[in-house]
């Protein structure tokens, strides 16, 4: 008896929580260890933040749906992507891969090929529907103190991310896909204190908390239509 009491109990509240989501937008967040917000609690997670920001806005949002791992590059997260369980059309995608490979050291076509094979994925993933995918930049973790310490060269890390960032602003031009810049305030905030976690080289929840303004401000009028 108890136990078809508690097998009661939870189809209960599979339910309450099936229809709690019911009708809201669904997210779906690729990346490495920017997206699965290494060294943050899960709400600080900037997809997570996101989901709240455009709850907060009069779109309800499902939990977003991560694939992402700390270091993983592009071609990682790709072979990842084929034994993900994931249930498209979603509402909103969003991508964010690379330091990866540029710590790594990869070529700038490898980047190049790789991700345009991640975005036209990202594409399908969302239906097809190109404003409803998001490509973000790669932040500058050159200006750490994680870096600093390791005594690499912050100037040519700036250099070798911001010719990943011409391909990717390239690449999201061609499939008319929205590219958000973090880059920008990466580096004019990243080497604070209160915006990295104790590691001294991956954002905190405030760091994220800037991200997520900047990615809804370009998702908010494209996502408007997905609630109604």
């Amino acid at each position: 008896m108890r136990l078809i009491r508690n097998t009661l109990a939870a189809l209960l509240l599979m339910l309450a929580a099936g229809s709690a989501t019911a009708g809201a937008l669904r997210m779906l967040a690729l990346g490495d260890s920017y997206t699965i917000g290494e060294g943050v609690p899960e709400a600080e997670r900037w997809p997570v933040q996101l989901a709240a920001a455009l709850a907060r806005a009069g779109i309800p949002c499902a939990r977003p749906e991560i694939v992402a791992r700390t270091g993983w590059t592009t071609d990682e997260l790709a072979a990842a992507l084929d034994d993900a369980r994931l249930a498209p059309p979603y509402d909103l995608v969003t991508l964010l891969i690379g330091v990866n490979n540029q710590y790594r050291g990869y070529p700038d076509e490898q980047y190049r090929r790789e991700l345009d094979l991640l975005l036209r994925r990202a594409l399908r993933y969302a239906g097809g529907r190109a404003e409803r995918v998001v490509l973000v930049s790669i932040p500058d973790w050159g200006v750490t103190p994680f870096a600093r310490a390791s005594g690499r060269d912050a100037r040519q890390i700036a250099l070798e991310l911001d010719r990943y960032d011409a391909i990717a602003r390239e690449l999201a031009e061609s499939h008319g896909v929205t590219h958000v810049d973090v880059t920008a305030v990466s580096r004019a905030r990243g080497a604070e204190p209160e915006m990295l976690v104790a590691d001294g080289l991956h954002p905190s929840g405030a760091m994220y908390a800037l991200w997520t303004e900047a990615v809804l401000a370009a998702v908010l009028p494209r996502v408007r239509d997905a609630a109604r």
